[in-house]
């Protein structure tokens, strides 16, 4: 895989995370459960650095590393809002569409993780990719225990 390529798979992984990062704050702001709401701002900072790593790493490929979120990633949110506005800013249902954000995220991580990327590159990626699925499952059970409130 040539570099070209190898940046474009890194940017699509840039836009993930940072649509996870604003994702996870907008979230966070409207949960009732303080302890719910500290976790979405945890994974909000750990979606944020993992876009600084992985804009570093297009840097060091000689690419233009991506820098905001996707418009995809913007009419999930406002799905959200909308969904949230319905069902009183429930946090269950907050939750239900933080997990989809992160099934969403998962797939990506996948897709690059199906390319021959540079072992270097390859690492790095499924180092995150791990954290994105703790991130997922975390999610899951903060939904599953408001789900029995």
């Amino acid at each position: 895989m040539d570099n070209k390529s190898v940046i474009s798979v890194l940017n699509d992984l840039i836009e993930t995370s940072l649509d996870g990062e604003k994702g996870f704050q907008e979230c966070a702001e409207d949960l009732k459960t303080p302890e719910y709401k500290s976790n979405l701002i945890r994974h909000a900072e750990e979606c944020r650095q993992a876009a600084q790593e992985l804009q570093q790493t297009v840097i060091s490929l000689g690419g233009d590393p991506q820098r905001s979120p996707s418009v995809s990633g913007a009419l999930h949110r406002g799905w959200i809002d909308f969904k949230s506005a319905i069902s009183g800013k429930d946090d269950e249902a907050i939750l239900n569409e933080c997990e989809r954000g992160e099934d969403v995220a998962i797939s990506s991580y996948k897709d690059a993780l199906a390319q021959e990327l540079p072992s270097d590159v390859r690492s790095l990626v499924e180092r995150q990719y791990q954290c994105v699925q703790r991130s997922h499952d975390q999610v899951k059970a903060m939904r599953d225990s408001a789900r029995a409130y």
